[in-house]
């Protein structure tokens, strides 16, 4: 293998770890939230799949991980179904808030409900 046919494959295989980690990254933080969380960081997983050996062992795990994680709450009580919804709505309400999204839309609908804006400086007007 020339040198140039060594640096082509450096520079993919280094551009695709990236990509592919971004992807992950980005599928990471969707995961609470309604919308295709899982399917993202299975995405990235596969687009690492193609150069990194161990990302196709990841990935074949988390693939299972995930399949039987729904089995078992497909499987439990109506109860513990609800509970786990309702926490995962909570997490999105909470995260929401913190970010201050319900205080963007009360500056852009002049609600004045000062309540609603995220306790966080950085975040809040």
């Amino acid at each position: 293998m020339s040198k140039i046919q060594k640096t082509k494959a450096a520079v993919k295989k280094s551009s695709i770890g990236v990509l592919g980690g971004l992807v992950v990254v980005l599928g990471l933080i969707m995961v609470p939230y309604p919308g295709p969380g899982w399917l993202v960081v299975f995405a990235g997983l596969a687009i690492l799949a193609t150069e990194f050996d161990s990302a196709r062992r990841v990935l074949d795990f988390a693939k299972g991980k995930y399949d039987g994680w729904q089995a078992w709450l497909k499987h439990q009580r109506i109860i513990t179904q609800l509970l786990f919804w309702l926490l995962t709505f909570a997490i999105v309400v909470l995260t929401i808030w913190l970010l201050n999204g319900y205080g963007i839309i009360n500056d852009l609908f002049h609600l004045g409900w000062d309540w609603v804006r995220s306790p966080l400086p950085f975040f809040s007007n």
